[in-house]
């Protein structure tokens, strides 16, 4: 085969921004040149794909059990990073992600959210402030935030059943069989609590706690994954609604923001759209960015 016909055929395989426009000239002293830049973008453009992809490959195949040792490995190096947190330093680094929270564009015009209950025993970066300004009744000419409907979770079971309930105050809250504070689930009245699954409207906002995560989006729960199941839940409901996907937003002390590829991953993981540390919001999904640019 001819220089110029293998040319040719690399041509194909270019991307758009590297195929000549107009037809190659003929041949000379300088096609050696260009066949040699032809074939290293080939090259690296292969490398880059195969790396890639033997990358992805590689965590889709590996034996679930053994993500699951590593994960728990993890999670205890975590918990004691996070134990061993200075209590001043972590109750500054509270209400700097809250105000952080509550002065964002997309909290501030979020008509519908899902947001955790911090736990303090269980060092979850505190929501209390953000919860309170939600519930909070604002006067008719208050224009800083629209009205916002808000969904806490309620653990049902030990199947990673969970349910998002709509509370109108904090008095709606009661302590589970671990003080963990929940919806009751029906209301002063007798009534039974809005789920957010059977809800009309969508769903603008997910805060979401972890005990890890990476700035390419990856979370480390808990073990218990019942925040990856009703994520997943709630994509798929979305998208048979045709709703646009709701901000997964998770709040993190600056400890336990991790280098990228340390969370071992399983396919039902589901990624953060962004983290709100006490250093600032750090953009991760398109959607994201595209509030940040």
């Amino acid at each position: 085969m001819t220089i110029l016909g293998l040319l040719q055929r690399l041509a194909v395989r270019m991307p758009p921004q590297f195929i000549p426009t107009a037809a190659p000239p003929p041949l000379s002293a300088t096609t050696p040149a260009i066949f040699n830049l032809f074939l290293r973008l080939h090259l690296r453009s292969s490398a880059t794909f195969t790396s890639t992809t033997m990358s992805a490959t590689s965590t889709a195949t590996a034996p679930l059990d053994t993500i699951f040792k590593q994960k728990k490995v993890l999670r205890s190096k975590v918990k004691k990073e996070l134990k061993s947190m200075d209590p001043t330093l972590r109750s500054q680094e509270d209400d700097a992600i809250q105000k952080i929270v509550l002065e964002a564009p997309w909290f501030k015009s979020c008509r519908r959210l899902c947001a955790y209950i911090s736990c303090g025993a269980l060092r979850e970066v505190d929501t209390f402030k953000v919860l309170s300004e939600i519930l909070k009744n604002t006067s008719q000419d208050d224009h800083s935030q629209v009205r916002k409907k808000l969904y806490v979770p309620r653990v049902e079971d030990k199947n990673c059943f969970m349910r998002m309930l709509n509370i109108s105050k904090m008095d709606d809250l009661i302590a589970n069989s671990m003080d963990i504070l929940e919806p009751a689930p029906c209301d002063a009245e007798g009534n039974e609590r809005e789920d957010v699954m059977f809800a009309n409207d969508p769903v603008d906002l997910f805060l979401l706690p972890g005990l890890a995560f990476d700035k390419s989006g990856r979370r480390l729960g808990r073990g218990g994954g019942y925040y990856d199941t009703f994520l997943t839940k709630y994509q798929e409901l979305a998208k048979d609604r045709k709703w646009k996907k709701p901000l997964f937003v998770a709040l993190s002390y600056s400890r336990q923001i991790l280098e990228d590829g340390v969370i071992p991953i399983t396919p039902h993981d589901v990624f953060v759209d962004a983290l709100v540390s006490s250093s600032g919001v750090i953009p991760i999904s398109p959607a994201a960015i595209e509030m940040y640019p």
